[in-house]
């Protein structure tokens, strides 16, 4: 065992050990700096070390770190009205993580119809190619059979049909069906768009059935797209969402909402949380809120997202051979390569830039939300210099043949 980690094996880690960072830019400990579009996978929303959120954990953490929601905790109260005033949503419960946001908005549907004297409606429609987390549960609603191989049978109560076929959605409703849960916008699944028409038919089904659409925006949410969450662009509202991720700004953070309705069944007693909406996380979450609801901002997203957009497909039009498709909404962008991921990935890290791979052979392309048009211009620049090594490989490699 001597020189053996004492870590759990089971991340395949990058031999990068960063010592700090600043905004868009990750340092290592000695000296390199690398444009992060990967921001924690949409994670650090705002970059590594914005002020108004370090300033704001601080003052919290000179006062009270943490509290049993036996009590009032200071700003859950202030967190969860704006995210009201902001949303569909009536009610709010804080967490941790998505994966603690997705098994709250599951429990939610679930005593939704327990109290109405539905107990048997507990099965919850999902879609191919999704993930929701990694807890038992969710990786049963995930669906993936290389999440649940070896944890023992799979939980029972979900079922999964492809994306985008309404009758095949219409019969796979029955007596035992809770809710329908997707994500608007599927990231490790590959950066794939569901169709608004599809979401909103998801919706007429859930209205005719008294069903509850659940959307899972923890990776698309708090400005990823453009608006405050993807949601807000299908025409659609869900009954239950799960957010996570960009909401703590990289402090662990997350939460279900849900209409007064849909939260009818979650009455004193059944479910709670040790650490979930503590003060530190509180403040952190509405310093972000500070910051992405202030005038403006979501308008930058946007305008940083078509002048990245554009870059891209300016190289996959000149690099066809390595840049099949480019995808996504805002700044939570794909890159469908036509070489292997993990290869362009890696030119792109030797290039000192970062991304995140996905499903469907995508690279994803999550920079901070406070990325500037230099920033995105600078990390297009590289990104062409990684696809063009990697097409010089491939001519070199078809002369060779």
């Amino acid at each position: 065992m001597s020189g053996a980690s004492p870590l759990y094996n089971t991340y395949a880690r990058i031999p990068l050990n960063f010592e700090r960072g600043e905004g868009v830019w990750l340092v290592t400990d000695n000296g390199e700096r690398y444009l992060d579009f990967a921001a924690g996978i949409a994670v650090n929303a705002l970059g590594h070390a914005h002020p108004h959120l370090v300033a704001a954990l601080k003052e919290q953490a000179d006062k009270l770190w943490h509290l049993s929601n036996l009590y009032q905790v200071a700003g859950q109260e202030t967190l969860a009205e704006r995210l009201v005033a902001h949303t569909f949503a009536d009610r709010v419960f804080f967490n941790n993580s998505g994966a603690e946001a997705l098994e709250c908005a599951i429990k939610t549907a679930r005593r939704y119809h327990y109290a109405k004297g539905n107990p048997e409606k507990i099965d919850i429609i999902t879609f191919e190619g999704a993930f929701h987390g990694r807890t038992l549960a969710t990786i049963a609603a995930g669906g993936q059979a290389k999440y649940m191989e070896g944890f023992g049978p799979k939980a029972p109560g979900f079922r999964q049909i492809s994306a985008g076929d309404v009758e095949a959605l219409k019969a796979a409703v029955n007596e035992e069906t809770a809710a329908l849960l997707i994500e608007p916008i599927q990231g490790e699944g590959g950066i794939r768009l569901i169709d608004k028409a599809y979401l909103q038919a998801m919706r007429a089904v859930c209205d005719e059935h008294d069903l509850l659409l659940i959307f899972d925006e923890v990776q698309s949410g708090v400005g990823r797209t453009g608006t405050f969450f993807a949601y807000e662009q299908t025409g659609v509202h869900p009954d239950i969402m799960a957010i996570a991720k960009g909401i703590g700004g990289g402090f662990p953070l997350g939460a279900c909402l849900a209409t007064e309705e849909a939260a009818s069944g979650m009455v004193p007693g059944v479910h709670g949380t040790t650490f979930g909406g503590n003060p530190l996380a509180m403040a952190v979450g509405n310093a972000v809120l500070d910051v992405v609801l202030e005038d403006g901002f979501l308008t930058h997203v946007k305008d940083m997202a078509l002048i990245f957009r554009q870059g891209l497909a300016e190289l996959q039009d000149r690099y066809p051979d390595v840049i099949a498709e480019i995808r996504g909404e805002g700044l939570m962008l794909g890159i469908k390569a036509s070489v292997p991921a993990s290869e362009l990935v890696a030119a792109m890290r030797d290039e000192h830039v970062l991304a995140v791979p996905a499903g469907d052979n995508v690279i994803r392309l999550l920079p901070p939300l406070i990325v500037s048009a230099e920033d995105v211009r600078n990390g297009l620049d590289h990104i062409s210099k990684a696809a063009e090594k990697l097409h010089t490989a491939q001519i070199s490699s078809q002369q060779t043949a």
